[in-house]
């Protein structure tokens, strides 16, 4: 085992959210998806399944009927709990106590078969959970609660919290703010912050090949040395690499076309240079968006994010992050 290895994941489902709603198609084979899974980890000790949950009041038996089938998929792994519904935009207010037992109820049920529980995927995109005024402190009262409880079992489950980069979508002043709202007991809590961001996708001039290194670069030590410093949170709490990907197809935005030669490349790029990156920023892990198409008959990119098309045959960067998890991978 390489001690200073990154950690791999992959969100292993199809369905995938767009600015247009959610990018569906045949449903998910659970016994292919395994056996994607443990071809593509091979000899490395771990790659973990990164699942989501959205709470809401009236979403709380749907979303424990969710993790219920992750459990039975074994996919159970790193958990991601978001936390409203950002497409109501009458929701202006959380019953903090039933967000709070909600956690405490994951951890109860699914905290053994977990290793990491993230409160929050994207508090600071203006547009998703940002969008909330009750977000900071679902937050932090989320991590707080979560360690506490985790502790309570005496279970080894990391807690954190998710991010996105800032631009002109993200919440103004949200580190700031979180410095001024998270107390001692907040950070003590916090084992590492999760970080979403997608390089050369959504951007409305392609990014050249050459580029993406010091892009990649750019972004997280933003992250480590700017936001994470004025939010207060040492060197010490890792980062991880929650949400990556490049997908193939046709942006609808654009009319760029996307080849799947392109993802091979690029992700091998992104992935080398986050492990180049791993000891001086403290990142620890990287989980790609995603293994598998929702839908590989529809060009537009938010259908065809996956290594493998909605068939489960491979794309050639199936065979390159394979390649990469066995090289870097712990």
């Amino acid at each position: 085992m390489k001690s200073s290895a990154l950690t791999f994941g992959i969100y292993p489902l199809s369905v995938a959210g767009t600015p247009f709603g959610l990018a569906q198609g045949e449903e998910d084979n659970y016994e292919k998806i395994q056996m994607a899974l443990q071809d593509l980890k091979g000899d490395a000790k771990h790659l973990f399944s990164r699942t989501y949950l959205i709470y809401t009041k009236k979403w709380e038996t749907k979303m424990l009927s969710r993790a219920d089938q992750y459990l039975h998929a074994g996919l159970l792994g790193d958990l991601t709990v978001g936390c409203g519904d950002w497409t109501d935009q009458q929701e202006t207010g959380i019953e903090l106590h039933s967000w709070l037992e909600f956690i405490r109820k994951v951890i109860h049920k699914y905290g053994s078969h977990l290793a990491s529980l993230q409160i929050t995927n994207e508090p600071n995109l203006s547009f998703m959970e940002g969008s909330k005024p009750y977000i900071m402190q679902a937050l932090v009262e989320g991590v707080i609660t979560a360690k506490q409880e985790a502790r309570k079992l005496n279970l080894p489950l990391k807690i954190g919290f998710g991010s996105v980069p800032e631009s002109q979508a993200s919440v103004p002043d949200f580190w700031e703010n979180l410095a001024k709202m998270g107390d001692r007991l907040f950070f003590d809590s916090v084992d590492f912050v999760g970080h979403n961001f997608y390089v050369d996708v959504f951007d409305e001039q392609p990014i050249d090949l050459g580029d993406i290194p010091t892009c990649v670069e750019q972004t997280l030590r933003n992250l480590r040395e700017v936001h994470l410093s004025s939010a207060g949170i040492p060197a010490s709490v890792p980062i991880r690499v929650t949400e990556n990907g490049w997908p193939t197809g046709k942006n609808p935005m654009t009319d760029r076309e996307r080849s799947y030669e392109n993802q091979s490349e690029v992700l091998e790029m992104i992935i080398r240079t986050i492990y180049h990156l791993r000891k001086e920023l403290n990142i620890s892990h990287y989980e790609l968006f995603g293994l598998r198409d929702a839908d590989s008959t529809k060009e537009d990119l938010f259908h065809q994010y996956g290594i493998l098309r909605d068939d489960y045959t491979p794309k050639p960067a199936y065979y390159t992050v394979k390649k990469l998890i066995q090289e870097l991978g712990e």
